[in-house]
């Protein structure tokens, strides 16, 4: 469905994360072979929080990644944000420290300056306007506040292209349909990732929203990239 433009993208795409909620966390692990935890930290340490800075979890999902801040910075103000309720509801614990709100990427209901940091997972190739959606993050971040980014990226052409191809077109989907019965859900990621933007498009367009010091680095054979960058 990586056809799907504008407001119908938009619909598709939370109607895929409605659907595929209670077995998202799951699915995470078994698809990045329990990698995506590491990834998280990494993210969450790059935001480089002073206690009791203020972050935004934009596209948080279930949470993890504001868990995993809190977990290396318990005094920090973490806000999580999506535009799924299903997603926020399946990851909801009573033990949660962090504010919970119902966003959209591209017109975010928070204050310019509001932010020390704002870290994402897997929040940028699902947007319908990946600029608008740097701008507002720039728009919410104080002067010098972090921008933490990890999603999937296009891998390139090598050795292992064949394999990383079966891997997302083959076991994915395999594996997203036993699991969830949703099929089209687990068609759609390794089609959108190959849809994203390149490692350097996307750190570009960070530069053209008005980023400093951008950095990158990838991970999982190339399909996956920490991007990070400072208002």
């Amino acid at each position: 469905m990586t056809h799907l433009s504008g407001e119908e993208k938009s619909r598709y795409v939370q109607d895929i994360f409605t659907r595929i909620a209670s077995r998202y966390d799951l699915m995470n692990r078994l698809m990045t072979a329990g990698q995506d935890g590491r990834w998280r930290k990494e993210v969450a340490r790059r935001a480089g929080l002073h206690p009791r800075a203020s972050l935004l979890d934009l596209g948080t999902g279930t949470g993890d990644l504001a868990r995993e801040v809190l977990a290396q910075q318990p005094t920090a103000r973490v806000t999580a944000a999506d535009f799924t309720f299903e997603m926020m509801r399946a990851g909801r614990k009573s033990g949660d420290q962090f504010g919970w709100s119902n966003a959209d990427a591209l017109h975010l209901p928070f204050l310019s300056a509001s932010f020390h940091a704002v870290v994402s997972g897997f929040l940028m190739r699902n947007v319908i306007d990946s600029m608008a959606a740097l701008r507002e993050q720039f728009r919410v971040l104080k002067p010098d506040g972090r921008i933490v980014i990890l999603d999937t990226t296009r891998p390139g052409r090598n050795l292992l292209s064949p394999f990383i191809w079966l891997h997302m077109h083959v076991v994915i989907p395999m594996l997203g349909t036993l699991l969830s019965g949703q099929s089209d859900a687990y068609t759609y990621l390794p089609d959108s990732t190959e849809a994203f933007l390149t490692a350097e498009e996307l750190a570009s367009r960070m530069a053209a929203v008005g980023f400093k010091e951008i950095g990158f680095k990838r991970l999982m054979f190339g399909t996956i990239a920490i991007h990070w960058g400072q208002k």
